[in-house]
């Protein structure tokens, strides 16, 4: 490897983190405004998205311009590819991180479902699930970026408990359809953050083994992840 390469490949893992830090922001910022019903917060969240917007850019011409210039192999090559992947992935979790806020916007002006809905535990497991993708991108960690792409079950399962619990609100009371529609929204793209972040999760074993997992037995990434 070449010392611009390696310079190059270091400012574009500086790049990621920072792309990924200003989506993170975004999703616990939306989650904040829904939870504590927050208006201008969400508010802030929506139009926050332009600089995402624009790091996805920033990220993905450097990653041309490597593979132009540097023409990389191997695991060089695997890396600046899996960048360009996580990259896409990354826009679309600040999309629904907005997407969540608008939908907070909402509901803040309106009078709560009468029904017990806890978001907590579907929060947590898709926080950890964005946190330990990037972690695993940045340290090159497969093992954990396995235990992600199996967390994404557990996100799966809270999104039918959600579906099932507001489907039966709505069938008995009519008048909470519009609002239950909302909640059930937030509650899609919640799961679909997780989707994402499973996403960068299988790109990372791409990256470092060179193994393609995507669409595999959620049973042999047990096996392969011990």
């Amino acid at each position: 490897m070449t010392r611009h390469l390696q310079t190059d490949l270091d400012r574009l893992k500086k790049e990621v983190l920072a792309m990924g830090a200003l989506v993170e922001e975004a999703i616990n910022r939306a989650i904040r405004a829904l939870v504590a019903r927050e208006t201008d917060l969400a508010k802030e969240v929506a139009a926050g998205d332009d600089a995402i917007d624009r790091k996805e850019l920033e990220v993905e011409d450097m990653c041309l311009k490597m593979l132009a210039l540097h023409q990389p192999v191997a695991g060089d090559l695997r890396y600046i590819i899996a960048v360009l992947k996580v990259n896409n992935d990354l826009e679309r979790m600040g999309d629904l991180a907005g997407n969540i806020a608008e939908r907070a916007q909402f509901l803040s002006t309106h009078a709560p479902l009468p029904v017990d809905i806890d978001f907590t535990r579907m929060v947590e497991s898709v926080r950890r699930m964005v946190r330990q993708s990037l972690d695993a991108l940045v340290n090159q960690d497969p093992d954990l970026a396995r235990k992600v792409c199996l967390a994404d079950e557990e996100v799966d399962g809270f999104q039918r408990h959600m579906f099932e619990t507001l489907t039966s609100l709505m069938q008995r009371d009519s008048s909470t359809v519009e609002r239950a529609v909302q909640v059930l929204s937030v509650s899609r793209h919640l799961e679909r953050i997780g989707d994402s972040a499973t996403n960068i999760a299988e790109d990372v074993v791409f990256m470092v083994e060179g193994d393609v997992i995507r669409h595999q037995p959620r049973g042999r990434l047990h096996r392969a992840g011990t």
